[in-house]
């Protein structure tokens, strides 16, 4: 059979991990000379507490990580399909390929998602229920393709100053980032993240992020939606709310933001994902 593989971005919620034996490699956070794994010695209130403290920074798994995952699975008698974040801001898919090339007898792929979040984690989804459906590994990359053509990716912060410090998106100016009132607008283009609009309200970014949605997938065909967000389930239960008054939702998966990710984009950093069906 063949089992997928993810990293500790993906964002898919655990009884869906379980459900499909979804295997995560995880992403390494670092707070001034502490490092800890996500998901394994570092849990969510531990992270904003020490946010408050230190601001952190985020690396890729080692390839030996994934290695030892791959070598379980391939001694099960299993295929992999190892299912990452955009290879543009992460050097995780590196890591994935190099574990790759250490075992050249076993069966693996490694599929780079150009997303983030549940971005990736619907790839993961859609990888592990046509896996479990019988499809070939060609079959699934196929699918995979489709889905990542035509998937959108919007966000907000609620403040710029992780996003001025990490350095990942691009188009932030500085003349911008000094204009604290100003909220911008960032998409994932071919896997980049890119500062595009500005608004000057919270609110009217958080509109904008609908818009948009709309402007990418219409509303009257089935589609997927995923919400993550950092610490405002409030405002992600009602943007919930008002994507299924509005659109086709055939499947809507709102998440807590991989504390990897918020390292970039901050606490009040939410999102909106979607691919029509």
């Amino acid at each position: 059979m063949i089992k997928i593989v993810t990293d500790s971005t993906a964002d898919v919620p655990q009884e869906l991990m379980e459900r499909y034996d979804i295997r995560t490699v995880p992403i390494n956070i670092q707070f001034g000379t502490e490092t800890y794994q996500e998901g394994i010695d570092i849990d969510r209130p531990t992270f904003f507490r020490k946010l408050e403290e230190v601001m952190p920074t985020s690396s890729q798994p080692s390839p030996g990580q994934f290695v030892e995952v791959y070598k379980e699975l391939v001694e099960q008698g299993h295929s992999v399909l190892t299912v990452v974040i955009t290879s543009k801001h992460s050097g995780t898919y590196q890591s994935a390929v190099l574990a790759k090339s250490m075992l050249p007898e076993a069966d693996i792929e490694v599929f780079d998602t150009l997303s983030i979040s549940i971005g990736t984690g619907y790839q993961v989804l859609a990888a592990a229920r046509a896996a479990e459906e019988g499809k070939s590994m060609g079959e699934i990359i196929q699918l995979l393709e489709g889905i990542r053509s035509r998937m959108f990716l919007y966000l907000t912060p609620s403040t710029l100053k992780y996003l001025q410090r990490s350095g990942r998106v691009g188009r932030l100016s500085g003349a911008l980032a000094s204009l604290l009132s100003v909220k911008p607008i960032i998409k994932v283009e071919d896997g980049v993240l890119e500062a595009f609009q500005n608004v000057r309200t919270r609110g009217k970014a958080l509109d904008r992020l609908v818009e948009l949605t709309a402007e990418a997938v219409g509303t009257a065909e089935p589609v997927k939606f995923g919400i993550p967000h950092a610490e405002v389930p409030d405002e992600a239960e009602k943007l919930r709310q008002r994507l299924e008054s509005t659109f086709n939702c055939d499947e809507m998966i709102v998440v807590d933001l991989a504390c990897s990710l918020t390292v970039h984009g901050g606490p009040g950093v939410i999102g909106l994902i979607s691919y029509k069906v």
